[in-house]
């Protein structure tokens, strides 16, 4: 369906860090906090706080990290993410995330879904659900994982439909071999076989449908007919012979660090080109209990190229306009070291913070070099500007073109929508 007014993107690219990237150490640099690296928080911090998992009895632990500024904006990077700070005039950094849900599980899906809660339709399917897909061949909401196996807290429920339609589902992709496992059809099984097959099944489906009047026998006979015409489609996505060298490198393709991801981002920018609505990359896990320094080296080093190269290329080609790049986690780290497994030097983590943490846009519609919000000097409250994870859906959904209030979905006897009843438009990050 066309949208509720003049979308300002089209198409979105969400790279999800599972796990909970520490912002302190990434995106908000607080240099106030060496003076007191070891010692108490100070009591104010914690006041009226009882979230369990926030400790109150560990040390301040300062950033080990340096920050450098940026473009002509100036912004602030770490200096594990050189690349994407090489790309900081394109980003609308938000210093003022915060979210209810200091778990894995049910922040994620907060930030996917809405709602703590499983079983409910993800962001990719609200968007396909309400502006439909630009491409015939390839489903509106694919799925990108990066992960090497380490999967993600709440699996597939990331990227469900939910009481949706199976439609809308987002559709698992891998970045070598098969890019579907069965699409290729078995030996001895020619088109001309599966397309009589299938037109059997469609009609033997039609007829159950007329009798139960179930509409998931619709969505179950525009699966078979998708996948049908994906089988041409989709292996040509994988086959990157016909990009440049210059695209390999700047991808990172040639080196094992950044291969799967780089893959991935590059398989993002040949999807949208296709004009797949929604691509959402996964990598994890961010969830850094110890060895902190270590592990967000290891992260960054996978992902930081790859990132930027996808903006760069991107706006190189005229996308970067109308496709929104998200970057986020679904919460940020304590600017306390890790008490359960104690202060070891060198094996120093953080631990869940929901309260403040980072993102970071760019194109659809957003300011380049602009950051958002800021949080205390210790990265640990929200001090002006916050932004709920409800706010940035409903801020996706607008640069969309839709209304957050108005795109809603009829199930169990009311109606559903993405924000649930909150979120408001962030207004000052749009350009």
């Amino acid at each position: 369906s066309p949208p509720h007014f003049a979308p300002r993107a089209t198409k979105v690219i969400f790279i999800y860090l599972s796990g909970g990237p520490s912002h302190i150490d990434l995106l908000d640099p607080k240099p106030q906090m060496a003076k007191l690296d070891g010692q108490p928080v100070p009591e104010s911090l914690l006041e009226g706080l009882t979230d369990p998992v926030i400790k109150s009895t560990a040390a301040v632990m300062a950033s080990p990290r340096k920050f450098h500024r940026y473009g002509r904006s100036g912004l602030d990077f770490s200096d594990l993410l050189p690349h994407t700070g090489s790309v900081a005039d394109e980003l609308c950094v938000i210093r003022s995330m915060h979210t209810d849900q200091a778990n894995h599980d049910p922040a994620q899906l907060l930030l996917s879904c809405g709602t703590p809660l499983f079983g409910h339709p993800s962001m990719g399917s609200w968007v396909t659900y309400g502006l439909g897909s630009e491409c015939d061949d390839m489903p509106g909401y694919v799925v990108l994982m990066s992960d090497s196996g380490k999967g993600v807290d709440a699996g597939s429920a990331l990227w469900s439909s939910g009481f949706m339609p199976s439609t809308h589902r987002g559709v698992t992709f891998r970045s070598s071999g098969d890019p579907i496992l069965f699409l290729n059809n078995p030996p001895g099984v020619t088109p001309a076989t599966q397309r009589a097959r299938l037109d059997v099944l469609r009609d033997l489906n039609e007829q159950r449908r007329q009798v139960t009047g179930d509409d998931e026998i619709t969505a179950r006979i525009a699966s078979y007919e998708l996948a049908f015409r994906m089988q041409s489609a989709a292996p040509d996505l994988l086959d990157f012979s016909d990009e440049t060298e210059a695209t390999h490198t700047a991808y990172g393709l040639g080196q094992e660090t950044t291969r799967a991801f780089g893959a991935n981002c590059l398989l993002a920018r040949r999807m949208i080109e296709r004009g797949v609505r929604f691509v959402q990359l996964f990598h994890s896990t961010w969830d850094d209990h110890y060895h902190i320094n270590h592990h967000l080296q290891v992260n960054c080093d996978m992902t930081d190229l790859p990132t930027a190269a996808l903006i760069r290329d991107l706006r190189t080609r005229g996308l970067l306009d109308d496709t929104l790049v998200v970057w986020a986690g679904e919460f940020g780290r304590t600017p306390m070291s890790e008490v359960r497994r104690g202060k070891v030097s060198g094996k120093e983590g953080r631990d869940h913070h929901p309260f403040a943490f980072s993102v970071w846009l760019a194109g659809g519609g957003v300011k380049g070099g602009y950051v958002h919000g800021e949080t205390d000097d210790f990265g640990y409250h929200v001090t002006q500007d916050p932004v709920h994870v409800h706010d940035l859906q409903a801020t996706i959904l607008h640069l969309l073109g839709i209304d957050h209030e108005s795109l809603t979905f009829r199930h169990a006897g009311r109606d559903f929508r993405l924000t649930d009843v909150y979120g408001q438009v962030v207004e000052n990050i749009i350009a």
